[in-house]
């Protein structure tokens, strides 16, 4: 249960405290933000709003921190990031349990997320022991004109302070893949979390607290957007950002000024299918990527681009595998579950609706309650239908049918996200050359776009983002070269 046994402290009354200086703390505000429970459509939890002032403390102390955490031995950072991920995996079930009431992800699944996330910590403290641990030798006369007179020494060096600002469809295990990489680094760490996912943000950084970092270098404020967000993402405290969300990214990338951004901003991925596809396999990827999680995932398949030869019968593969997933509530470990709000709903059915008036074809009625919305397959979508472009968040996939390759790839190029992709054919050198010509991050080849597994490289084109992910990538990301350059005087000698 959220907030009771080791997690008692975290929690004053009704209402989730924030995280600062190594204490939890309830804001001199006096106020809280609720969050919503997407099934049941009532307050399920309130957590502190805090303040600008707040803000400016945490920004202050994570300064002081970091600068005694870079001296730290590197061998020592990873035994307390080991530490803090086998209290996570060893606390999974009230972690989970918040997912389940907050984002309403079903409770297997949210088991599976903190799981993982502990063995992302654990990946990234053996990484960063490995890369971190090595620097560079330059002699000065391998360069034309020079002679050796210079020896040039490089290393990684920690950015600073950084701000982590992951999303509601996977608060913990997003958090984690930018906490584990700052701090193995040398980083001080200021967790931001989405209102949808907050308590289990809060649950996850006790479990670090309960490892035994020190004393603000890791911490974690709540509050509203419209109070605290472009405070925090134009601090001149903060020296690198980290955001997995949408739109607003585009907008904090253009205040944040000159420091690193590290930004995955979402994603139309397209499913090309050629005419000597297994459509089998296609139709089992179609469902696992289209609607794991009710499609509220940045690499669920948002589009399927189908050789029209082919298109009648994979359209009637798919709509028998529709027909058998369950919905209903996350508890019951349901395929399609609520989605994480009502307004999303409503943009959901808003695209639906479009699709409608324009001439989709429905392969299954529109149906839905509260924020639960069944799955739905569009066929026959034409380009001037918004479904085409935008980016549902939800258990509607749209087909449109294509007489070429090329037709394909001009509507996946065609968008202005890149996230990722993927093609189904069973030519080898089809898929790579598709695979060129596909302006996208990652490009999966019979099999459905995914995140993973956390140490391969995740990054977007165009709208998609800035800069790259994975363990390795997040690493350099959040580490800057210091050269130390040693200048001998010329020999006076001749070297016989």
């Amino acid at each position: 249960m959220a907030g009771s046994g080791v997690f008692e402290e975290i929690i004053d009354g009704d209402v989730f405290k924030y995280y600062s200086e190594g204490e939890w703390k309830k804001s001199p505000s006096g106020k809280s933000v609720s969050i919503i429970n997407p099934t049941t459509r009532k307050p399920q939890f309130k957590v502190q709003a805090c303040t600008q002032q707040e803000v400016n403390k945490v920004m202050e102390t994570a300064k002081i921190a970091q600068k005694q955490w870079a001296k730290t031995p590197l061998w020592k950072r990873a035994e307390l990031l080991h530490k803090a991920a086998a209290i996570l995996k060893e606390h999974k079930a009230p972690i989970a349990d918040c997912l389940v009431k907050e984002i309403a992800k079903p409770a297997k699944d949210s088991v599976t997320e903190v799981v993982r996330s502990g063995d992302l910590i654990s990946y990234c403290a053996e990484e960063g022991v490995r890369i971190l641990g090595e620097g560079k030798f330059l002699v000065s006369d391998s360069f034309p004109g020079n002679e050796r007179t210079k020896y040039c020494l490089t290393s990684k060096v920690p950015l600073g302070v950084v701000l982590a600002i992951p999303p509601f469809n996977y608060p913990v295990n997003l958090a984690v893949s930018k906490i584990g990489p700052a701090l193995i680094a040398g980083n001080s760490l200021v967790l931001k979390p989405p209102t949808q996912g907050a308590v289990a943000c809060l649950h996850m950084v006790h479990c670090f607290h309960l490892a035994g970092f020190p004393k603000g270098l890791i911490s974690c404020v709540t509050g509203k957007g419209s109070e605290i967000g472009d405070f925090l993402t134009m601090h001149p405290g903060v020296n690198c950002i980290s955001f997995t969300g949408g739109d607003t990214g585009i907008a904090i990338s253009k205040k944040a000024g000159m420091i690193p951004l590290q930004m995955e901003l979402g994603g139309k991925d397209a499913c090309i299918v050629l005419e000597d596809a297994d459509l089998d396999l296609v139709a089992s990827n179609i469902i696992k990527g289209g609607f794991s999680y009710s499609g509220q995932r940045c690499t669920a398949v948002k589009v399927v681009l189908v050789m029209e030869s082919v298109a009648y019968t994979l359209v009637e593969k798919v709509k028998a595998k529709v027909a058998k997933l369950t919905v209903g509530p996350p508890e019951d470990d349901c395929d399609i579950t609520p989605v994480v709000s009502e307004s999303s709903a409503n943009f959901i059915e808003g695209l639906v609706m479009d699709a409608k008036q324009k001439g989709a074809t429905f392969c299954q009625s529109y149906k839905r309650e509260g924020n639960l919305i069944w799955p739905l397959l569009l066929d026959n979508v034409q380009p001037d239908m918004r479904i085409a472009w935008e980016e549902p968040f939800g258990p509607i996939l749209p087909v449109i049918r294509i007489t070429s390759v090329e037709e394909g790839i001009h509507h996946c190029n065609a968008s202005n996200f890149g996230l990722q992709g993927c093609i189904f054919t069973r030519d080898i050198n089809k898929a790579m050359l598709i695979s060129d010509a596909m302006e996208t991050g990652t490009v999966q080849i019979n099999s459905a776009p995914a995140r993973g597994p956390d140490h391969f490289p995740f990054q977007g084109l165009k709208d998609s983002g800035i800069g790259s992910q994975g363990i390795t990538n997040s690493i350099n990301m959040m580490t800057k070269i210091k050269s130390t350059v040693i200048n001998l005087p010329t020999p006076s000698y001749t070297m016989g």
